[in-house]
């Protein structure tokens, strides 16, 4: 198993420069927002915590590619970078302090182009998550101070928290049938939204989440750090990992109860 410790304190420096940028214009009056073509904002801030990273990267990995969600891809290689600066953009612009700075590290192998390391810094919640491959789930304020994250062992749906975005994209796709019938059926259902949603899981603390169209930057560092601790992060189509553009994350043991509500 290749050790991705270097990798991972990597990650941590990255999202210390990205904290400190975003949490300096945090609410700012100032604050300079765009509208990109998909109608979704994006901040200065975005823009800056981006670049922070990037111009790191270039020093310190010089022949890994990124993948930036403000500024596309860049270099080749079996190794690449996947940067959401900020996600929850929109809770950014106004004041909600639920937004993370999320990381990714993926390597091309047998299965594709995986994750091997993730971390999500939530920087307004004074929170941090982070993974790496074979080595475990965490959350704390550094790799010194942290405590590990498992999974709940909850086992049937009509015991479950789910958690979801919003439900105008399970309706766009025709699937809000199913997703109702889901929300009727588990113990108690929760609208937190982006990155959230697939911490808690990793935590314990809700057992199953949902969204129905998401970019791979939004997806990567979610990924590997949900499986980490011990959870199942799979597409709609049940394909592993952060590559269906879309995304279903649990504890594992109700995954397919899951599924089979949500693409009925």
């Amino acid at each position: 198993m290749p050790d991705y410790h270097d990798d991972l304190r990597l990650a941590h420096v990255l999202a210390d420069a990205a904290d400190a940028a975003t949490m300096e214009r945090f609410k700012a009056l100032d604050l300079k927002i765009e509208t990109k073509p998909d109608l979704t904002p994006v901040s200065e801030a975005d823009k800056a915590a981006e670049e922070l990273i990037r111009t790191s990267l270039k020093r310190t990995r010089p022949r890994d590619a990124v993948l930036g969600e403000e500024f596309g891809t860049e270099g080749h290689g079996s190794r690449r970078w996947i940067i959401d600066p900020i996600d929850g953009t929109k809770n950014y612009v106004r004041g909600v302090p639920v937004w993370a700075t999320l990381i990714a590290l993926t390597e091309l192998g047998e299965g594709g182009d995986q994750p091997v390391v993730g971390l999500v810094s939530a920087p307004a919640l004074n929170r941090r998550w982070w993974a790496a491959k074979g080595g475990g789930a965490y959350t704390g304020r550094s790799l010194s101070q942290a405590t590990r994250l498992r999974v709940s062992q909850v086992e049937a749906v009509r015991d479950a928290s789910f958690a979801y975005s919003s439900l105008h994209g399970w309706e766009e796709r025709g699937m809000l049938p199913g997703f109702l019938e889901l929300t009727r059926t588990c113990w108690r259902s929760r609208g937190y939204g982006d990155f959230w949603p697939y911490m808690m899981v990793a935590e314990g603390s809700v057992d199953a989440c949902a969204e129905p169209e998401l970019s791979l930057w939004d997806m990567a560092a979610n990924a590997i750090i949900v499986q980490e601790a011990g959870g199942t992060f799979t597409g709609l189509d049940g394909r592993r990992g952060p590559h269906s553009g879309n995304a279903v994350a649990s504890n594992g043991l109700l995954h397919e109860e899951v599924l089979g509500y949500l693409t009925a």
